[in-house]
């Protein structure tokens, strides 16, 4: 996502247009997606809560980590960001009684290290001088790690017995609703190129559609600790399509980043799948 973001941004739109248009392009899909399926929804205090973590958890994640995006490097707020999975790992043993199984605490920390090796390297490309708002930057970051940690264990919650589907459907929609709102009171920049308006639908399909979907589907059978861990894949992958994308060079200490992610995911496919009951 933080590469497509990269393309967008370059073609002169802004965040609030950005974050209304994903959100906006992926409910449609998925509202129409439901219908076709015959999705059950959710009624009472779940549906309430669900449109409350879109409303409010995934929006303020996805406004703070992009709004970090342009105050500071692609790759020191991908390392804040993924400081949620210790911060979903703590919070899940406390509030949610998970047990913290030695697997799955050696995984975690296994991932949490080769996300560092692998994005630590592309820090030398954004030097403080050329992003004179680093600390806002850094705060940003913090606060979408913090809100994306809660958003993750609400979900965990909130959805027991909802199937991936409309529990997505609703988390999406009332985001995009929330920054079409607030798109049309700030007046939206659009995208002054093809390659921004392709990137854009990327993010709203690959990133949004699929990726919450899939998220929520796993959330539900390995549960927070376990799902938010597997998630620190995410900068491998983007590191490699920045390769092949943009021509960005892997180096040695990425390789081995990668190395070290692909071996928490080898962990946690070892570990038990119980989530224990609070």
């Amino acid at each position: 996502m933080a590469i497509m973001a990269r393309i967008a941004y370059a073609s002169g739109i802004d965040t609030t247009t950005l974050l209304a248009l994903r959100f906006s392009i992926a409910a449609l899909v998925m509202v129409a997606v439901a219908r076709l399926r015959g999705a059950v929804w959710p009624r009472g205090a779940v549906l309430a809560a669900l449109i409350g973590m879109g409303a409010l958890g995934y929006a303020g994640q996805a406004f703070t980590f992009f709004t970090a995006l342009t105050l500071a490097p692609a790759g020191l707020v991908a390392l804040l960001l993924y400081l949620h999975p210790a911060l979903v790992a703590v919070l899940s043993a406390v509030l949610l009684h998970e047990r913290l199984s030695t697997p799955k605490v050696v995984a975690l920390v296994v991932a949490l290290a080769g996300m560092a090796l692998t994005v630590l390297p592309t820090l030398g490309d954004g030097a403080p001088a050329a992003h004179p708002g680093i600390a806002s930057g850094v705060a940003f970051g913090v606060a979408a790690a913090a809100i994306y940690a809660g958003y993750i264990l609400v979900g965990a919650r909130v959805g027991r017995g909802v199937a991936a589907l409309p529990m997505a459907t609703l988390v999406i929609g009332s985001a995009a609703l929330l920054f079409a709102f607030a798109a049309a009171l700030s007046g939206p920049r659009w995208p002054g190129t093809t390659a921004g308006w392709l990137a854009v639908a990327g993010i709203a399909l690959v990133s949004t559609v699929a990726a919450i979907t899939l998220f929520f589907a796993g959330l539900a059978r390995i549960g927070p600790t376990q799902a938010s861990t597997l998630s620190t894949v995410e900068p491998l992958f983007t590191v490699l399509l920045a390769a092949v994308v943009l021509g960005e060079t892997i180096t040695a200490v990425q390789l081995a980043g990668g190395v070290l992610i692909l071996a928490a995911v080898v962990l946690l496919a070892r570990a038990p799948r119980r989530l224990e009951a609070p």
